[in-house]
């Protein structure tokens, strides 16, 4: 517990230090979602029936926008391939890591996603669907994402190669949380798909931080 909180510690710290990598993905989501209208019609039924797809998608773009530093000055420091060799298991740090990453990038989107959803006409009482989805959705998003940074950490240029590693298995998550919002519009019962992505989140929970361990030791040679 010491080792987990002394992680947690020091990857905050990190963070906050680098406040323009927090500002991207936060102003990526807001500009897309915001701009999107624009683009098109703003009709009301327009608006409504691509509204989910939009929150999800500038989501899951926005996560994969900041997932790729998420080791990389560790790597480029020469920290990753010490903590990699160090007595201590490295999937404390991976933990801390993923929770510090979700906390500064995924919560906000979760917070900002209400307002969002009502600029796109979506009615209020649906407003508690877009943040469910979108909370229990995100994490996954991180996971998955931590796990091509892993394999890519030791690539000059990989954003490419993680996004087509990654955004295959974004699928069932992309799916299922913009379901979450269309059954809600649709003014059906919701529990069973936030339930489905309460189990993505269970499995990515229980088998992410073990490949993301094995994805560094692999790109690092150790």
């Amino acid at each position: 517990m010491s080792l987990l909180l002394a992680c947690l510690r020091r990857e905050w710290l990190i963070s906050i230090r680098r406040p323009s990598e927090l500002v991207n993905a936060w102003f990526f989501f807001v500009v897309v979602v915001s701009l999107f209208p624009l683009a098109i019609a703003p009709r009301e039924e327009t608006l409504q029936s691509m509204a989910s797809g939009v929150l999800w998608v500038a989501a899951l773009l926005a996560v994969l926008l900041s997932i790729e530093s998420l080791f990389r000055d560790d790597e480029a420091s020469g920290v990753l391939e010490q903590l990699l060799v160090a007595p201590q298991e490295m999937i404390w740090v991976v933990l801390a890591k993923l929770s510090v990453h979700w906390l500064l990038i995924g919560f906000p989107l979760v917070l900002v996603s209400p307002v969002l959803a009502y600029m796109l006409q979506l009615p209020p009482e649906i407003l508690p669907a877009v943040a469910y989805s979108l909370a229990l959705g995100t994490p996954s998003l991180v996971i998955i994402g931590a796990i091509g940074a892993a394999l890519t950490v030791g690539l000059q240029r990989g954003g490419v190669l993680l996004a087509l590693l990654i955004l295959p298995l974004y699928v069932p998550v992309l799916i299922f949380g913009a379901g979450a919002i269309q059954r809600a519009m649709a003014g059906d019962d919701i529990s069973g798909v936030l339930a489905v992505l309460g189990a993505i989140l269970a499995l990515t929970l229980s088998v992410g931080p073990w490949a993301i361990v094995q994805g560094l030791k692999i790109s690092t040679g150790d």
